[in-house]
C-alpha cells in the first residue's frame, strides 16, 4: 500500500473553492475531480432523505473522502442563509437542479451562486419532453441505448449496476468546470451537462449504423466482437481470461500456442470472416485449450505472442491487480470511525501537479468549524457581480492542440478540446488512420471517422523520414498541447521522450493515453476496451448469468477521453500560473478500476431493476410518474434513441456540410456554456487537405 498524496503548492487549482451541494453521484464525482487537482471541495449534506440523497450517500465512504463535510437544513432559515453565503464565496459551484433535497432551485440561490462558475448536471437538460424529470443512471442506461447493447445476444438487456453514466457526466462536468474558470474573470459562467447527452456520446461505436438507418433487434453481443473472432471470455482451470485477436496474425499466432489442435482449426478458420461467422466453433477450440491451463499460463503465453488478454481483475475489498498496485491506485485511508479503510489514488498521473489521494473521510457536518473560517476569510471578497456577457470566445480559443491519435481515445478528447475553442491539428500517416475506411461510409468518408474528428485540420507527415519529424518537432515548438494514444513508447523511439519534449517546449503539456500507462509492469502490452474492462475489476461487478460482462459501449475508451480532456485543462490552468507544462500519463485501467471504489469495503452495489419482455420489447418497470402511477421504462436500441423526441431536441447530432460540400453527421459534445456561442460542428475534413497551409505557417513551404 503507498502512503497518501501530499498537497502542493503547484496543484492546478490551489485555492479555489468549490461548494458541491448536487444531489447526484455525478456531482460527488465531479467535485472528487476537482479535490483531486488542488481545489477545496466543501460538499453539502442534507438533512432530507430526498430520492437522490439516497445514492449517493450510501456510497459515502469513496464519495465524501477528502472533501470537507457540512450539514445543512433547508428547513431552517439560518441554514439557509448559510448555504446563500457559501454559494456567493465559491468559485464553483457544483448543483443538480433537477434531484435536489435542499432545494436549491429557489427564487435567490439561482442568481447567486458562485463568484465564478456555476455547473448544473441533470438527467435531461433543460429542453426535450424528459426536461426536469429527475431519471437514474439505470434509466438513462435503458433510454440511451446503453442497457440495449449491454449482455448476451439470445438474453434480456443487462443493466450495470455500477452507476457508470453518472461518473462519466461528473467527468464531462469537472472539465466544464475548469474550461468556465479559464473564462470567469470575465464575469459568472453558467454551464449545463446532462446524463442522457453524455450516454448518447457513449454510444459511438452504435452511432454510425443507426444515422445510416440501420435497426438492429439488438445490439448485444456479450463478450463478443461484431467484427473479430476470438473475442471472448473464457474459462481457465483458476478462473476467467479475456482474450481479444483483432486480425489474422494474432490468430495465427494463438494457434501456435495451442498445438496440434490449433493447426487445425487455423486450417479450418484462415480469414476473420470465417471466424465471425463461426464464433461458436472458434470459441469452443478456444475454450479446450485454456480449460486445461491456468489464468498465469494464459496471460504469459498469450502476451508473450502479443495477444491483447488479461484475467477478471476481482474486486477484494478493492481492485486487485498488479499495475493498479504499481501506479498507485490503492490508498488506506481513514473512516469517520477510524478504521483503515481502502480508497482510489488519482488517475491524475501529471509530472508537475499529480492528483491528490485523499487522507480520510470526515463525518456529517464535521468540518462546520473550518468551513466557517473559510467563509469569513473569504467573506470581504463577496461583490455584487452580474451575468457574464455573451461572448465570441470559447474557452480555449488561441490554444493549439497537436492530436497524434487513432481509433477512440485521443480522437475524441481533442474533439471536446476543438469544441472548447482550441486550434486541433490531427496528423496521420500517409494513407491516413485506418478509422477513415471503416463502415459505413458516406461519401469516401467513414461516418465514424467524420464525427469523431470533428472542427480539426488535417495534417499528414511520415515520422518515420527524418525530414517530417524534424518538421513534427518544429511544430510541437509552437504547440500548447500535444495528445497522443499510441502505443507506449512509440514517440519515445523517436527521440521524443517526455524530457525532449520539455526541452523542446516547456510550456507543452504533452498527454499520453493507453491501456496501462506508461509508467507500467506491462511495457508494451496491447490492450482494447475490452481488456481495460476486465483488468480494473469492472467486469468482476458486471455479470450475467455469473459471466464476467463488458458493458456494451467502450465505456474505458470513452471515459478515457473525457478524462484526458479534463486533465489536459487543469494543466493548462497549472501552466496559468506557473508557465510551464507538463507530462501527462493516463491509464485507463487507472480510470476505470477508480469508479468501482463505489464496492470496495464491503459496500455492495443495489440490485438493478428488473428487465421485462412484452408487446412492445423489453422494459424496466422502475419509478412513478407524478401522480403515482408506475413508470414502464422502455429499454431503446441506438436506431430509436438517434431518432426520438429528446435526442432532437437536444440536438445531440445533426447535418453539416465538408469542405467537399457533401452532408455529413457531426456529433454535439455533452457540456453547454451559457455565456459562450454553440457552434455546429465542421465534418472531419479531408486527409492532407491543410497540410500546405500548416507547413506554410511553419515556414516549410
Amino acid at each position: 500500500m503507498t502512503q497518501d498524496a501530499t498537497p502542493q503548492d503547484n496543484a492546478p487549482l490551489q485555492g479555489v473553492i468549490v461548494l458541491e451541494s448536487g444531489a447526484r453521484i455525478g456531482a460527488a464525482i465531479a467535485g472528487s475531480l476537482l479535490a483531486q487537482l488542488g481545489a477545496t471541495v466543501i460538499c453539502v449534506e442534507s438533512h432530507a432523505a430526498g430520492a437522490f440523497a439516497q445514492p449517493k450517500w450510501h456510497h459515502r465512504l469513496p464519495l465524501a473522502a477528502g472533501k470537507l463535510s457540512i450539514r445543512i437544513d433547508a428547513a431552517n432559515p439560518s441554514d439557509r442563509a448559510l448555504l446563500e453565503r457559501l454559494a456567493l464565496a465559491s468559485d464553483i459551484a457544483l448543483r443538480c437542479s433537477d434531484a435536489d433535497p435542499l432545494a436549491y432551485q429557489t427564487d435567490v440561490l439561482p442568481a447567486l451562486a458562485a463568484r465564478a462558475v456555476l455547473c448544473d448536471l441533470t438527467a435531461f437538460g433543460d429542453t426535450g419532453p424528459h426536461s426536469g424529470w429527475a431519471a437514474t443512471d439505470v434509466q438513462i442506461q435503458a433510454l440511451s441505448g446503453m442497457m440495449d447493447a449491454t449482455g448476451m445476444a439470445d438474453s434480456a438487456p443487462l443493466p450495470v449496476a455500477l452507476p457508470l453514466l453518472e461518473h462519466l457526466a461528473g467527468i464531462h462536468v469537472a472539465g466544464a468546470a475548469l474550461a468556465a474558470y479559464r473564462l470567469s474573470s470575465a464575469g459568472r459562467q453558467h454551464v449545463s451537462v446532462a446524463l442522457y447527452d453524455a450516454a448518447f456520446s457513449a454510444m459511438t461505436t452504435f452511432l454510425p449504423a443507426a444515422l445510416g438507418g440501420i435497426r438492429k433487434t439488438a445490439n448485444r453481443v456479450g463478450n463478443r466482437h461484431p467484427l473479430s473472432s476470438p473475442w471472448n471470455v473464457y474459462r481457465a482451470s483458476d478462473g476467467w481470461v479475456l482474450v481479444c485477436a483483432g486480425n489474422d496474425d494474432q490468430w495465427q499466432r494463438i494457434c501456435g500456442l495451442m498445438g496440434q489442435a490449433g493447426r487445425q482449426l487455423a486450417e479450418q478458420f484462415p480469414a476473420i470472416a470465417d471466424r465471425v461467422a463461426k464464433a461458436d466453433a472458434v470459441d469452443a477450440g478456444m475454450q479446450a485449450w485454456i480449460g486445461k491451463h491456468t489464468i498465469e499460463v494464459c496471460t504469459r503465453e498469450f502476451a508473450s505472442a502479443g495477444i491483447p488478454c488479461g484475467p477478471i481483475a476481482p474486486i477484494d475489498g478493492a481492485a486487485n491487480e498488479a499495475n493498479l498496485s504499481h501506479r498507485a491506485m490503492i490508498h488506506q485511508a481513514t473512516d469517520p470511525a477510524g478504521r483503515a479503510i481502502f480508497v482510489a489514488g488519482s488517475p491524475f498521473r501529471m509530472s508537475r501537479s499529480p492528483g491528490r489521494a485523499p487522507a480520510s473521510v470526515s463525518a456529517p457536518d464535521a468540518d462546520r468549524p473550518l468551513v466557517m473560517e473559510l467563509l469569513r476569510v473569504r467573506s470581504p471578497l463577496l461583490d455584487t457581480i452580474g451575468p457574464a456577457p455573451r461572448s465570441s470566445d470559447r474557452p480555449l480559443a488561441g490554444i493549439r492542440v497537436l492530436e497524434i491519435g487513432h481509433y477512440t481515445t485521443a480522437p475524441a478528447a481533442s474533439r471536446q478540446l476543438a469544441a472548447l475553442g482550441a486550434e486541433v491539428i490531427k496528423l496521420e500517416p500517409p494513407g491516413g488512420e485506418a478509422v477513415r475506411h471503416w463502415p459505413p461510409m458516406k461519401g469516401d468518408r467513414a461516418v465514424f471517422f467524420s464525427f469523431q474528428n470533428a472542427d480539426k485540420r488535417s495534417l499528414v507527415l511520415d515520422i518515420g523520414s527524418p525530414g517530417d519529424l524534424e518538421r513534427l518537432k518544429h511544430l510541437l515548438a509552437g504547440c500548447d498541447v500535444l495528445i497522443e494514444n499510441l502505443r507506449p513508447g512509440a514517440l519515445a523511439r523517436k527521440g521524443l521522450t517526455p524530457q525532449a519534449l520539455h526541452q523542446l517546449n516547456p510550456r507543452l503539456v504533452a498527454c499520453s493515453i493507453s491501456g496501462f500507462g506508461v509508467d507500467s509492469v506491462y511495457p508494451g502490452r496491447p490492450a482494447f476496451d475490452t481488456v481495460v474492462q476486465a483488468m480494473s475489476g469492472l467486469m468482476d461487478l458486471n455479470r450475467a448469468n455469473d459471466i464476467p460482462m463488458k458493458t456494451g459501449p467502450s465505456i474505458a475508451d470513452v471515459m478515457g477521453a473525457a478524462f484526458a480532456a479534463t486533465a489536459i485543462l487543469g494543466a493548462l490552468e497549472e501552466r496559468r500560473r506557473s508557465g510551464l507544462g507538463q507530462f501527462i500519463d493516463l491509464s485507463m485501467q487507472d480510470i476505470c478500476a477508480w469508479t468501482t471504489q463505489m464496492a470496495w469495503n464491503g459496500q455492495g452495489l443495489p440490485l438493478p431493476p428488473r428487465v421485462e419482455s412484452g408487446d412492445q420489447g423489453f422494459h424496466l418497470s422502475d419509478g412513478s410518474t407524478p401522480s403515482g402511477e408506475p413508470r414502464i421504462i422502455p429499454v431503446l436500441g441506438i436506431f430509436d434513441v438517434v431518432h426520438c423526441e429528446q435526442t432532437l431536441a437536444r440536438k445531440l447530432w445533426l447535418q453539416a456540410r465538408a469542405e467537399d460540400d457533401c452532408e455529413q453527421t457531426v456529433i454535439r459534445c455533452p457540456a453547454r456554456f451559457a455565456a459562450c456561442p454553440d457552434p455546429v460542428p465542421v465534418p472531419a475534413r479531408a486527409l492532407g487537405i491543410d497540410s500546405d497551409a500548416i507547413l506554410r505557417e511553419l515556414g516549410e513551404r
